[in-house]
């Protein structure tokens, strides 16, 4: 194991270099003289909310995509709204899901405290996922540092860039390639699906009216999720939902995936031969999701003199 993570480091420092992105904008020293303890005050408060509850460590990796994916990754999707700005959280894909924004708000203040009006909140978000998934058992990644935040959000983005859980494959590969992703990213990105949990609204209409699902596999989330009512029961997203591994791509060949987008991947289409090797090699599966988050987290961050690093991640400095 330890091979294997120096090689994520080597290969995290060789991706960078590939991508082009200068030093002069994200570097993964970025705070190594401004505020050393960074770094360790992020993963200490992540260990200590995801020790508290398990599913903290999902919710803040899909935290960091959600950001990501609208706009780029500038902690946009943190921002409050306010008499003049109507942001990312009330958006459908957001409300009333989206969560860990009192995690990120814990890490803040002890940053403030150490290293005033230094670390950005798009840097903790993009480290806070990183240190989510290896206190859940899985790979490490290089995170390059430097993202200033967002001064303001969009609703409207937030509410059509958002893949949904209802999209078929092509219009999967449509929204990823759209952020510069490759169809094979896309899958490697879906293995986040690995951990945390959905509510039964999300996936009533799968297990209920699909036909390439395992029957018996089914019967057994019906149980806590009913035709109607219960639209907030959670049900684990894979078997091993406690754990960053691969098990996710273990049942999408067993036609246990839990979301309709998530089955789509091994459904008879070109994303199948690569779910198959997933779902046999965790190492090559922990390698590229490394990669792919590296990719993610480099989405359109503003740098420079750009945007502004909030004191407080829900509100811009000069509400």
């Amino acid at each position: 194991m330890a091979f294997f993570s120096s090689s994520i480091l080597s290969f995290s420092t060789l991706f960078l270099f590939m991508l082009g992105i200068a030093s002069a904008q994200l570097s993964s020293n970025f705070y190594s003289s401004s505020c050393p303890t960074a770094l360790s005050i992020i993963q200490g408060a992540v260990n200590t909310a995801v020790s508290k509850e398990n599913r903290m460590g999902a919710s803040l990796l899909r935290l960091h995509f959600h950001d990501c994916f609208v706009n780029g990754c500038d902690a946009s999707v943190l921002l409050d709204d306010t008499t003049n700005l109507k942001g990312e959280k009330t958006a459908v894909p957001n409300s009333k899901s989206l969560r860990g924004y009192e995690v990120i708000d814990t890490i803040k203040s002890q940053l403030e405290r150490q290293c005033p009006g230094v670390v950005s909140c798009a840097d903790i978000l993009a480290v806070a996922a990183r240190d989510s998934v290896v206190k859940l058992g899985g790979t490490t990644w290089t995170v390059p540092l430097g993202r200033r935040d967002a001064t303001t959000a969009s609703f409207n983005d937030a509410s059509k860039d958002l893949p949904s859980p209802n999209l078929d494959l092509s219009a999967l590969k449509s929204a990823f390639r759209k952020k510069g992703f490759t169809a094979s990213e896309m899958v490697t990105l879906s293995g986040g699906h690995t951990i945390g949990q959905v509510q039964c609204k999300i996936i009533r209409p799968r297990i209920y009216n699909e036909k390439n699902i395992d029957a018996n596999f089914a019967a057994s989330i019906k149980k806590n999720c009913p035709s109607t009512g219960g639209d907030t029961n959670l049900s684990p997203l894979d078997q091993t939902a406690r754990v960053f591994d691969n098990t996710y791509f273990k049942d999408l060949v067993k036609k246990k995936g839990l979301m309709h987008s998530d089955q789509q991947l091994f459904n008879g289409g070109s994303t199948v031969s690569q779910v198959n090797t997933y779902s046999q090699n965790s190492a090559k599966f922990f390698y590229d999701f490394g990669c792919a988050m590296i990719k993610m987290g480099n989405l359109s961050p503003l740098t420079g003199s750009k945007g502004e690093i909030r004191t407080n991640c829900r509100k811009t400095n000069c509400y």
